[in-house]
């Protein structure tokens, strides 16, 4: 009975091109998996800060001492993320502005919703961050491991030629490899497209997590300002 061929003897055994294919696979997988772990790491820590900073705002705190809770948390070295800076950037514009007695009301609003928008912007990048990568690696990966099973079959039929008989010994090695390739492509572009879509999905529920915030915080500021 014949023993099963080894996939790593079939890696050391393939050709150049197809090994330079597989290679190129399994640095692109690697690379994504780190990404995903990453962005799972972020998009988690956004999403617990969300939930925990709602929870303190709308507990009824005052405002000015839900800010200096923030700044101490930064002098201990603990991260603000998400909601929070954006918290504390429009209140920040919007107590400094307060104060100059030449800022009419309007401008006061106006100033701090335009530092909670630069706020919001600096969030959504970073939430976003590497997802294009992740969206690559899912579409190109599956063409890289297309290449190296044409490059495969192509040296299996150049090797079929050069036979005086045709026989599946002398064709099995390129076929076998060149379906490795195309596992491979598939192994490196699968998790990739998943995890894609599915932080994609979550990036949009934070980032309208952070708008909605946004508008609530503004009619907030509304108030204050033309109550004074």
């Amino acid at each position: 009975m014949n023993e099963g061929i080894n996939p790593l003897q079939l890696v050391l055994e393939a050709s150049l091109p197809v090994q330079l294919v597989m290679l190129i696979l399994l640095i692109l997988s690697i690379a994504s998996w780190v990404m995903i772990v990453q962005r799972y790491m972020v998009l988690s820590a956004a999403l617990k800060g969300v939930l925990s900073f709602e929870q303190r705002f709308w507990s009824g705190m005052d405002l000015s001492q839900l800010y200096k809770e923030g700044s101490q948390m930064q002098k201990d070295n603990l991260q603000v993320v998400g909601m929070e800076n954006i918290f504390r950037a429009g209140f920040k514009e919007f107590m400094r502005l307060r104060q100059q007695s030449s800022v009419d009301r309007e401008a006061i609003l106006e100033g701090a919703q335009r530092a909670m928008r630069v706020a919001y912007s600096r969030e959504e990048e970073k939430l976003e961050k590497h997802l294009a990568f992740l969206a690559t690696v899912g579409s190109v990966t599956v063409y890289i491991g297309l290449f190296g099973t044409v490059v495969g079959i192509m040296n299996s039929f150049i090797s079929l030629a050069s036979q005086s008989q045709a026989t599946l010994q002398v064709v099995a090695p390129g076929i076998a490899e060149a379906l490795l390739a195309t596992a491979m492509g598939l192994v490196a572009a699968i998790p990739a497209i998943v995890a894609y879509n599915k932080y994609t999905a979550d990036v949009d529920s934070i980032s309208g997590s952070y708008i909605t915030f946004s508008d609530e915080f503004s009619s907030i500021l509304h108030r204050q300002v033309h109550s004074d």
